[in-house]
């Protein structure tokens, strides 16, 4: 999850929650996803409001699958323009509706998908609008890939000097650490063996 101690001072409680809403879309492969049962389990876990969990279908599925492709484009594009670029289209796409409610006892806040909107359509305008906000404040940067070999999962760097390189410093950082330093002793242990097998000839008269 985003700590708030580390947010940049223009993305507030409900960006965090949408950029998190976006970063599980994008970490739910290859696993996730897979089908109708998988999709119903990611809006029921992430509590995606005005969806009915019921009703979504193959269509929802697919769609839900393009949205997941076009938030993997955001964080690989290679300039901002080309970002703003890929977001325009998302949530033009989506039919964004911006509205404020105070649903289920929240505090109020905007809600960017037109009411009725599929679940792709919802994640489309809630998620784009996120990362447009965090592009504005000057942040896309910290969209980032996890750089441990094998991982790529998506994340958003929120440290305060923006050196974080990996999805978690509790996996793939510790992994890569104590990789590192078994290395580094092998290494060590094998000049050790280079040093003790050398034979020193004597001068021969």
């Amino acid at each position: 999850m985003i700590a708030k101690a580390d947010l940049p001072v223009l993305i507030d409680h409900d960006v965090r929650c949408s950029l998190d809403l976006a970063v599980a879309l994008l970490n739910s492969r290859p696993d996730g996803l897979a089908d109708v049962a998988g999709l119903r389990a990611f809006a029921v876990a992430h509590a995606i409001s005005d969806v009915a969990v019921d009703a979504l279908g193959e269509e929802d599925l697919a769609a839900v699958r393009r949205v997941r492709q076009r938030f993997a484009e955001v964080f690989a594009a290679p300039t901002d323009r080309a970002a703003a670029e890929l977001i325009n289209a998302l949530v033009a796409a989506a039919g964004t509706t911006p509205r404020f409610t105070d649903h289920d006892g929240h505090a109020w806040h905007v809600h960017y998908f037109a009411p009725g909107a599929s679940i792709a359509d919802h994640l489309a305008a809630d998620c784009g609008m996120a990362l447009g906000f965090f592009l504005v404040a000057g942040e896309r940067e910290r969209l980032r890939r996890c750089a441990a070999p094998g991982c790529g999962r998506a994340f958003v760097d929120l440290s305060r000097n923006r050196s974080r390189r990996y999805c978690s410093n509790r996996t793939c950082g510790n992994r890569l650490h104590v990789a590192a330093y078994r290395a580094r002793r092998r290494d060590a242990e094998r000049e050790e063996r280079s040093e003790q097998e050398v034979v020193v000839h004597p001068r021969q008269e």
